[in-house]
């Protein structure tokens, strides 16, 4: 009877808690972010270990370049749940992120923790396309001497190939643009179109001829 009493009492507080929970996901879906902030704070106080909540602060953090609190979220998450993939794959992202807004010897330091990341998020999930644009991108923006690879670029741009398409041409375009091979680029992205990719494939080949080929854009 007593505990019955009690689940009674705790009712109202946790259809309220409810409530303010889905208004803040509303909040965060909407990208008012300073304003679902606070209640995710209020509810992790208590529930410290909710995985969503701080997935949710870890995103907001992101969002608002607060690079430390970011981490601080996404390292609890691994803790937690050391299984799941994407937790890895924006660990790395915001690890990056602070890299890239850093010195040059810090940003060393950190370059190898950010690859081991997302080649972890690919180890746990071998399909997970974001963490291997991510090593792409690092591998061909990097300079040889600290790290850069075309080769190991090139690797996870053929394991796009197989898993997306579209995925695998853009990012092979990337790789071309970016060591000046202009037409050999235009020709991945235009395959990237012709597989589906009308929206991101055409804002690609559109930047190539603007701002690397100097000419107007190609109607098919």
């Amino acid at each position: 009877m007593k505990k019955f009493l009690t689940f009674l009492l705790l009712f109202p507080l946790l259809i309220w808690s409810q409530s303010d929970y889905s208004k803040a996901e509303k909040l965060f879906e909407a990208r008012k972010y300073d304003q679902a902030q606070p209640i995710f704070e209020s509810f992790l106080k208590e529930n410290p270990s909710h995985l969503k909540t701080l997935e949710y602060l870890g995103d907001i953090a992101g969002h608002q370049k607060s690079w430390d609190k970011a981490i601080v979220y996404y390292q609890k998450l691994k803790q937690l749940k050391p299984s799941e993939a994407n937790y890895y794959f924006k660990y790395g992202g915001v690890l990056g992120m602070k890299a890239k807004e850093s010195n040059k010897f810090k940003a060393l330091g950190m370059i190898g923790e950010v690859k081991e990341s997302f080649e972890k998020a690919i180890e746990l999930n071998p399909k997970h396309i974001e963490a291997r644009w991510a090593l792409v991108m690092i591998y061909i923006q990097l300079p040889g001497i600290v790290g850069g690879s075309e080769t190991k670029a090139i690797k996870y741009s053929n394991e796009l190939l197989k898993l997306s398409p579209v995925d695998g041409y853009l990012s092979r375009g990337q790789i071309d643009e970016h060591f000046k091979r202009f037409t050999a680029a235009e020709q991945q992205y235009k395959k990237a179109i012709a597989s589906g990719s009308t929206k991101v494939g055409g804002q690609m080949l559109d930047n190539l001829y603007k701002n690397k080929m100097k000419k107007s854009v190609k109607k098919n």
